[in-house]
């Protein structure tokens, strides 16, 4: 369900507009920015541009003002227990839109739609359309300003298969949390973080099986597996074969 109590677009204020609300408000407030506008993003300010989006959920701390003779923005106060708004990724945080007259013609039907008090289902659904395209924005954005850690990540993964790695444990090295680190991770290489994994101690496994005589038990300890088992499950999971198959085959003679 999703509630309008107010919303408004194309609102414009004279240079002294200030909104500071230390304690937030009892309803969600998005904003959509037709001016550049100074915000408090954790704990400091900073000049935000135009045609940038932010949501405030309820009771977190609000505060922005004009940092030119004039500030402008689209804006939505509204209630909703829909996940794709509770679980918006990095809430308070302003970022860039793709497509700022898009969005800004989707508040302004939202405005209409609720002065009008039209058919609610029209307004869940531009609720849904206007999120589904944030959501997008923002996670482009946010895979573009962590790509260096994602590489880095990838790479630490591909030179040490045998790590005991989680998504717990990923996440906390990049400081952010499993859902929203598995998501950048498969918009970047478009594989998951852990079948990434499993495809690196594969591929490791192949090389020792291929070139070393070492036993199927000791490779799979190398490629951080406890479990031999569950080391040749997987191995044929991607392989189609068993790492003993496998090394039977590839050593075989082309005369053979």
């Amino acid at each position: 369900m999703n509630k309008i109590i107010f919303s408004g677009y194309d609102t414009f204020h004279s240079a002294g507009f200030v909104i500071d609300a230390p304690d937030g408000y009892d309803y969600y407030l998005f904003l959509l920015t037709r001016t550049p506008g100074l915000f408090r993003v954790n704990g400091e300010m900073r000049q935000i541009p135009a045609g940038s989006a932010v949501l405030y959920p309820p009771g977190t701390p609000v505060m922005y003002r004009a940092c030119g003779e004039s500030y402008g923005d689209d804006w939505i106060r509204f209630e909703s227990d829909e996940d794709f708004v509770r679980n918006f990724p990095k809430p308070s945080e302003p970022f860039p839109v793709s497509d700022v007259d898009y969005c800004h013609n989707l508040v302004q039907l939202l405005t209409w739609e609720s002065a009008m008090g039209q058919y609610e289902g029209a307004i869940s659904q531009l609720f849904h359309i206007l999120f589904y395209k944030l959501e997008n924005d923002y996670l482009h954005h946010e895979s573009a300003a962590h790509d260096q850690e994602l590489l880095t990540l990838r790479k630490s993964i591909m030179n040490n298969p045998q790590h005991d790695w989680s998504i717990a444990d990923m996440a906390k090295q990049l400081h952010l949390s499993m859902g929203y680190l598995q998501s950048l991770y498969k918009k970047k290489f478009g594989v998951s973080c852990m079948d990434d994994v499993i495809r690196c101690r594969v591929r490791r496994a192949k090389d020792l099986l291929t070139n070393t005589d070492e036993t199927v038990l000791s490779i799979a300890s190398q490629c951080g597996y406890n479990n031999v088992e569950h080391f040749c499950r997987q191995f044929k999971s991607v392989c189609g074969t068993t790492p003993k198959n496998y090394r039977s085959d590839v050593r075989k003679s082309p005369e053979e």
